[in-house]
């Protein structure tokens, strides 16, 4: 049987975003001669997988079967010449795999449009925060300008998109902007009925903390340039 060191000196816990890369370092140690030293030392059970696989002891160190480790976790393993391959379900070929088309990515100019856009809600949402915290009255007068800016340059983004993954951006954003709006008018109908507004109201607001959270998403879909729907959005 082929067997894998452990990183550590009894059973480890593997989370399942880790374990391509905790997996690749392990098949790093080289092959060797079992002897009479080896013994049981324990279990491994891997994050989001049903089963345990038998670690045995060697000189100090802990090891698992590779073929033990594939099945538990449904992989597949093939032994070459010059080494092992181990593939995760799900993890494909890897860099060989041609047949895979290329990940979606935002036009630069849709990027850009998109990120002013952000910016603005950003402000929006900020300035309305600071006007309750410092007793300033939220009247649509005084919104109405953050409104016109966000609406200007949402028309920008649309106006700039021009890939699948550019329209795809556009409905987050109109969300996005859709939701501080409703954020804004909020608390314009709360000064107009008389309610006060304090802190503590902002703090459990959930249309605040979905704004934010919405932003946040998006703000990783800008760094890495491609589309992925973000659930907060909706």
């Amino acid at each position: 049987m082929n067997f894998i060191r452990s990183t550590t000196g009894h059973p480890p816990a593997i989370q399942p975003a880790r374990t391509v890369i905790l997996i690749a370092a392990l098949l790093l140690v080289p092959q060797f001669g079992l002897s009479q030293d080896t013994k049981p030392s324990g279990k491994l059970t891997i994050g989001g997988y049903s089963g345990e696989i038998s670690v045995l002891q060697l000189n100090g160190r802990s090891y698992v079967g590779i073929e033990a480790l594939a099945r538990l976790t449904g992989s597949s393993v093939r032994f070459r010449a010059d080494g092992i391959v181990l593939t995760l379900p799900g993890s494909g070929n890897g860099p060989t795999d041609s047949n895979q088309p290329p990940p979606p990515r935002f036009s630069k100019d849709f990027l850009t449009a998109g990120i002013e856009l952000m910016t603005s809600i950003r402000e929006w949402r900020t300035a309305i925060i600071n006007a309750i915290q410092n007793s300033f009255p939220v009247t649509e007068e005084w919104v109405t300008p953050y409104r016109r800016t966000c609406n200007s340059k949402l028309a920008l983004a649309s106006a700039a998109a021009t890939t699948e993954s550019d329209r795809s951006g556009i409905a987050l954003l109109t969300n996005e902007l859709g939701f501080v709006k409703m954020f804004s008018d909020k608390y314009v109908e709360r000064r107009k009925q008389g309610i006060g507004t304090f802190s503590d109201d902002l703090d459990n607001d959930p249309l605040s903390q979905q704004i934010l959270t919405c932003a946040q998403g998006m703000a990783a879909l800008a760094a890495s340039g491609q589309y992925q729907d973000v659930g907060s959005c909706h």
